[in-house]
């Protein structure tokens, strides 16, 4: 998902980690600072259309690098979001980094999630624009519920519950259907998906000129 905060902050002093409030956290990820940059997949390829495989083997190093890696390919791509589809590993798994509405950062990672949205009465459908690292340089409205309860494991199989208001909720229900084999083009209507194809086409070129260029900045 596309980021929607400015990261030029040394530090950041309102921040859940793994939905845990912390006294501040650096706005490169220790994750981040480990991993290496992967690429990632465009709309269109199989990988994105496919559900995603439930991870049964927790605490591993590979584990551990993957997610690594898909930190530091969100933040070079200016992402909020990234599901392991998008860098091409089919496995129930997204890492964030992403504010709310109300000026918290959360960050983390959650090992096969279930989205639990709360009761209509006590939720609303918020149109509101959203990007996707995977169709670089679109972006359209999309209908989601203003708040959403992600429940699963972390890396080394202990349970998470991460909630979610606002865009951090749009972030969670945009990342979980990207395990399921969709992507937000799914949610839109025929004729502003192809807008969205429109203004990638248009776009995409100079998004992975920006990525290129940051990465370059930090060594990777």
């Amino acid at each position: 998902m596309s980021v929607r905060h400015d990261r030029s902050r040394p530090v950041d002093r309102r921040v859940r980690v793994q939905g845990r409030p912390v006294d501040s956290y650096p706005v490169l990820p220790p994750e981040a600072e480990r991993g290496s940059v992967r690429r990632v997949a465009v709309v269109g390829e199989e990988i994105l259309s496919h559900p995603c495989q439930v991870v049964t083997e927790f605490g591993s190093p590979e584990l551990s690098a993957l997610i690594d890696d898909m930190f530091l390919t969100m933040h070079v791509a200016d992402g909020a979001g990234l599901a392991a589809n998008q860098v091409g590993v089919g496995l129930r798994l997204f890492v964030y980094d992403c504010p709310d509405d109300y000026g918290i950062r959360h960050v983390g990672h959650i090992i096969n999630p279930v989205l639990g949205l709360p009761d209509p009465g006590s939720r609303r459908l918020v149109d509101e624009f959203e990007g996707c690292l995977s169709v670089p340089g679109a972006a359209m409205a999309v209908p989601r519920t203003d708040r959403a309860v992600a429940r699963g494991f972390d890396k080394d199989g202990n349970p998470l519950v991460i909630e979610g208001m606002g865009y951090f909720a749009r972030c969670l229900q945009h990342e979980a259907d990207h395990l399921v084999g969709h992507t937000y083009l799914d949610r839109l209507s025929k004729r502003d998906r192809k807008n969205a194809l429109r203004q990638m086409e248009d776009r995409r070129e100079d998004v992975f000129v920006q990525r290129a260029v940051k990465a370059a900045r930090l060594g990777r």
